[in-house]
């Protein structure tokens, strides 16, 4: 059974998202899909939508054999450790034998030379690199360019004019690189996105939206009258279920008044330990809380943001914030060692089929409950904390919830 691998988020499952899986099984002639999905905190340092089992329940519904869970470790961080840890989690499943995701483009040739000189970072592109972190620049801009101006020094003709700068190229980019550094076997593939762009939030098209305008809509009119459109009718009923019960929608203003607390209860000092905090910011931290309008997450970004940090740059901070994530857990040579496990949330009948071919092929123990592992993981102990945090700021949640790591097994289609 040849498998495909995705890396997704599906914030919530749209129909682009459909589009891009069914086009990822015709291209790589595929006949299962293994999804490697972000949990309840994502990349662009937000909390979902709604959370991560329902959105299993989306993936399994639209057409994925088997979903397992990007530690937090990873789900949270820049494009980087983004890619390597979604990378090394599909390749260490032993049954995933090509990848694809989407691009502006769906060129692969350009991202595939720029991740063979770079993947290593040879001296005149950390060089490049560094000259464009001076300026001020952010680092995912500093980065494309680095990349562009490297490979018209090497005289590669066929990236000329190539934006390594759009969003997922970039992080498309860095996917390739994980794919060199990793010596994976998988073959990877791209294609096109359709229609809308991965931050546009001005809807163009009568079926395809991107997650942000959809969620723009959820967030903005607490229905689902205006997204129906755009999202297949199992997530349509899905999320209905869920804004019905009081678990959805989340966004970052469920959080504030713990994130408030979590940062006026701690010193510069103190807040300088937590990953993402760093040149000044947990200063410009704590001298923004006298400054703010009111208690909501905008007003506190409004404080911070500056040309140096991006909105994205910021939340992965308030998030490691919220989170209490240290430095010393988010080190590079432990995101570099990779995954210690596999955690299931859920599979169909084709995905039990693989399961029991990981049992032979995983390089990592497969996890179907964060109840009884076997031995003591520290990402997974960062997962577990992470979920109950999450719990913690849904309005309709249980103290049961907090909990459902450890009660929950993988959901079965």
């Amino acid at each position: 059974m040849r498998t495909v691998g995705l890396i997704v988020e599906y914030n919530p499952f749209h129909n682009g998202h459909s589009y891009h899986l069914q086009q990822s099984l015709k291209i790589t002639e595929a006949d299962a899909v293994v999804a490697v999905m972000s949990g309840n905190f994502l990349q662009r340092g937000e909390p979902a939508l709604v959370d991560k089992w329902t959105r299993t329940r989306m993936a399994l519904a639209g057409g994925c054999d088997l979903v397992i869970e990007l530690p937090v470790a990873y789900a949270t961080q820049a494009a980087e450790w983004f890619a390597y840890g979604a990378v090394s989690l599909l390749e260490s499943t032993g049954v995933v034998d090509a990848f694809c995701f989407g691009t502006e483009s769906g060129q692969l040739s350009p991202l595939r030379r720029a991740a063979e000189l770079a993947a290593h970072e040879p001296e005149p592109f950390k060089r490049l690199l560094k000259e464009r972190l001076d300026t001020g620049v952010a680092y995912p801009q500093a980065y494309s360019g680095a990349i562009a101006a490297y490979l018209a020094q090497q005289g590669d003709e066929d990236s000329a004019g190539f934006s390594f700068d759009q969003p997922n190229h970039t992080l498309g980019l860095h996917y390739l690189i994980a794919h060199r550094r990793l010596g994976s076997r998988m073959e990877p593939y791209t294609i096109a996105r359709e229609k809308a762009d991965y931050n546009q939030t001005t809807i163009t098209d009568v079926r395809i939206a991107s997650a942000t305008a959809i969620r723009k809509l959820v967030l903005g009119e607490g229905s689902l009258a205006e997204a129906a459109s755009y999202v297949p009718t199992s997530t349509c009923d899905l999320l209905a279920e869920s804004i019905e019960r009081g678990l959805a929608p989340v966004s970052w203003d469920n959080y504030i008044h713990p994130l408030l607390h979590g940062i006026v209860t701690r010193s510069a000092e103190q807040l300088s330990q937590l990953h993402e905090l760093a040149e000044g910011l947990e200063y410009r931290l704590l001298q923004s809380i006298p400054q703010l309008a009111d208690c909501t997450f905008e007003s506190l970004l409004e404080q911070l943001k500056t040309k140096r940090y991006t909105r994205t740059k910021l939340q992965r901070a308030l998030l490691s914030v919220l989170l209490g994530h240290a430095k010393d857990d988010f080190t590079a040579v432990q995101l570099r060692s990779g995954t210690e496990y596999i955690r299931v949330l859920g599979f169909t009948d084709k995905g039990r089929e693989l399961l029991r071919r990981m049992k032979r092929t995983a390089a990592v123990p497969v996890l179907m409950s964060a109840a009884r592992p076997p031995q003591t993981y520290r990402y997974l102990e960062l997962d577990t904390a992470a979920s109950a945090a999450y719990w913690l700021g849904v309005p309709g949640a249980s103290a049961a919830d907090l909990y459902r790591d450890f009660r929950d097994r993988p959901i079965i289609v």
